[in-house]
Order: C-alpha cells, then structure tokens, then sequence
C-alpha cells in the first residue's frame, strides 16, 4: 500500500519542487531589491489658473453732453446741432472719430507707460500640457544625487518662479553630465485642466510606487529627511557596497513632470541630441505658465544602488541612447 501511494506521488514531487525553488528565487530577489530602493522628491504647484478681473469702461454722459471714452478723458460732443452745419457735417464727424481714437491710443501708451498692464484672461478650462522626461544615468554620476539633494534641501517649491528654478536647474545638472546618461525616454500629452490634474497624479504616483522610502523631499515647501543610510547585508560594509555601487551594471534614473499652460511637445529620443532638446524645453518653461511640477529620482539614499534587472523591470518604457 505504502509503495503503491508513494510511486503514484513520485511523479508530482519534481515540479512541485522546481515550482517551490523558482518561487523562493524569485521572492528573494524582489526582497532584496526592495530593501534598497529610496527615491527623492521634489514638487510643488496646483491647478487653479489665476484669476482675472476686468472692469468695464464707464460710458456716462457728463452735463456738458460729451461721452466718456474708454481710453480715459473726454472727447468732443457727438451730439452736435443739425442745423446750421450743412454739407461740412460729415467731414466734421470724421475729424471727431479720429480724435476720440487718438486720445484712447494716447491714455493706453501712458498706462503701459506707468507700469500697467492688462491681466491676461483664460478660459474656463484652457489647454494645459502634461510631459514626463526620464533619464537613466550611470552610477558613477555620484555628483549628480548631491547636487539634486542640494537643491531639494533649498528649493523654494511654494513660488511659481522657485518651482521653475527647480526645473532649471535639473536640467542643467543633466545637460553637465551627457557622458553619464545612458537610456531616456520621453512623453507629452495636450489635455484640458479639468483634466490635467488627474494625468499629471498619475505620473507621480506611478514614480512614487517604485520607492520603498522617499527619503528626501520637499514639496510645496514641506521639507521632510529621512536616515539617508540605508541597512547593509550582513557581512558587507559600507565602503564595499559604495565600490559595488559604482559598478558599470548600476544606475540613477532621473524623472521630470511638469503640467505647463504653454505648449510643450517633447522629442522621440533616439539619440543624445534629442535627450538635450528635450531637457532645454523642459527648462525653458516660463514661471507664469507652470502649474506643477515633480522632480523625482532614485536612489537617493547613500550606498543605495538600482541594477540592470531594476531597470527592465520598473522603467521599460527607457530607450538605449
């Protein structure tokens, strides 16, 4: 009975244990993986158009009988006598109408004079671009994760003109390494502001999602640090994971989101040249028209390091360059 039960077991053992062994490799892997993914955060921004106010021109009559215009002062009287004037009232009138333009064109050159402006007007729900720029760099671009923590930890992220020194200075800080930067990708995508809110949260939380930790961020002037120092595997010390990490197999990847009421079409990147393009723009995008912004980037802590299996698995969408 016993070796009747056991050869009809027999057969199923072998799979159950390669089943067994390839499930244990495969969850070791991704614990190991994730126990050393931390990520920086920077951003700021919020998706109300500024408001316009425009008041209308008053058109009262005075008690001389002349009209007020819109450009300010007074012009002649309209209502002229039809007596009297005979066949000159129609050059008369033309004389009147070019001098009620010209004293609307002079009081507008002296507003722009005084330093007034007209409030420009939106829509109800205007255009808004949303892009995502990502950039994958070799690890050896150590200096790079400095210079974003230096900026996280000074960044003015509650000003419109402070987030888009951010996106400067990223960008300018990709741009000085171009012999670093390995894989990038890039998308843009013409929604409506009703809209734009949703996709641009999509874009973070799916960066988010990859951190275990974000263990640097300030958003919105919300400055948060965690332990920059991350747990080592037993028997590793720091100065052996710091040479590990800066084998050729190790990579930062940098991510740029933006929503911008101008409109932002990026690049196909295929090469180098079209990465730079892509990162001018982004860096061009004007304070007045920038809504929100996100610049994370991973790892951030120190000693923290993503592999070549890290890049295939969380950032496919990035190109060889």
């Amino acid at each position: 009975m016993y070796k009747k039960l056991l050869s009809t077991i027999k057969p199923l053992l072998k799979p159950v244990l390669i089943a067994g062994l390839v499930l244990t490799l495969a969850l070791g892997h991704a614990d190991g993986a994730l126990a050393a993914r931390t990520g920086g955060r920077i951003g700021g921004g919020s998706f109300r158009v500024p408001s316009s106010t425009y008041t209308s021109p008053r058109t009262y009559a005075p008690p001389s009988g002349g009209y007020y215009y819109p450009g300010g002062g007074w012009g002649f009287p309209f209502l002229i006598p039809f007596f009297g004037i005979g066949g000159g009232f129609g050059g008369l009138f033309t004389i009147l109408i070019f001098i009620a333009i010209a004293n609307f064109l002079v009081q507008s050159f002296r507003r722009i004079g005084s330093g007034e402006s007209t409030e420009m007007t939106y829509s109800s729900n205007p255009a808004v671009s949303v892009a995502r720029l990502q950039v994958g760099l070799l690890a050896n671009a150590r200096g790079l994760q400095k210079e974003l923590d230096r900026i996280a930890e000074t960044a003015d992220t509650g000003s419109a003109a402070g987030r888009a020194e951010v996106l400067q200075e990223t960008t300018l800080a990709l741009l000085r390494h171009p012999e670093y930067c390995v894989y990038a990708g890039a998308e843009s995508q013409q929604t409506r502001l009703e809209a734009a809110e949703a996709q641009f949260n999509r874009l973070s939380l799916a960066e988010r999602s990859k951190f275990t930790a974000e263990t640097l961020s300030n958003v919105n002037n919300q400055l948060r640090q965690a332990n920059s120092q991350i747990a080592l595997p037993a028997g590793e010390t720091s100065g052996e994971l710091a040479n590990l990490s800066e084998g050729p197999s190790q990579y930062i990847v940098v991510t740029l989101i933006a929503a911008t009421l101008s409109k932002l079409q990026l690049p196909t990147i295929n090469n180098s040249e079209d990465l730079r393009q892509a990162l001018r723009q982004f860096g061009a995008i004007p304070a007045d028209q920038l809504l929100a912004i996100e610049v994370l980037w991973a790892p951030q802590a120190e000693g923290d390091t993503l592999t070549s299996e890290d890049m295939i698995v969380e950032y496919p969408n990035l190109k060889l360059i």
